[in-house]
């Protein structure tokens, strides 16, 4: 019989991203002159945030049945999140492209010119597939700062 992992030993993969990330936003702070973002860079940050909401819906789905209101909240999280990956997803579309005119614009009834428009794109359509099977539009309008919780201690 294997013992459950220690708390500082537990999934070591989500530890190593938030380092990351950590490390990222440590980086950016000390960049002197302070560098302009850049599609590539949102386009990496949609990736991060869309990844994390796969993660999360799945998360979300194994909490419920034990824990209806755990899985409450952490369904909300999901949505938020969704809206996240969504601001970035329209903050990239409006950064000028290095390309042709016009290849910043999102066309979902087309496929967009190629990297990282399709694959920030595809993503984006991907989330939007998965959040809108499980959340009403009501709950994907409500603004962020609409949300409170209370803190159980």
């Amino acid at each position: 019989m294997t013992s459950p992992p220690r708390a500082d030993d537990a999934h070591p993969y989500l530890r190593a991203a938030t380092a990351g990330i950590r490390h990222h936003t440590r980086a950016l702070e000390r960049a002197v002159p302070p560098q302009p973002v850049g599609r590539p860079h949102l386009d990496v940050l949609h990736a991060h945030l869309t990844a994390l909401h796969r993660l999360l819906d799945q998360i979300t789905e194994t909490a419920r049945p034990p824990h209806p209101a755990a899985g409450r909240q952490l369904a909300t999280a999901h949505a938020r999140l969704w809206q996240a990956a969504t601001a970035v997803h329209d903050a990239f579309h409006l950064l000028p492209a290095t390309g042709t005119p016009g290849a910043s614009e999102c066309h979902p009834e087309r496929l967009p010119e190629g990297p990282p428009v399709l694959t920030i794109c595809q993503r984006q359509l991907a989330a939007g597939h998965t959040i809108r099977r499980k959340t009403t539009p009501t709950d994907l309008n409500t603004p962020l700062h609409g949300h409170t919780t209370t803190c159980v201690r």
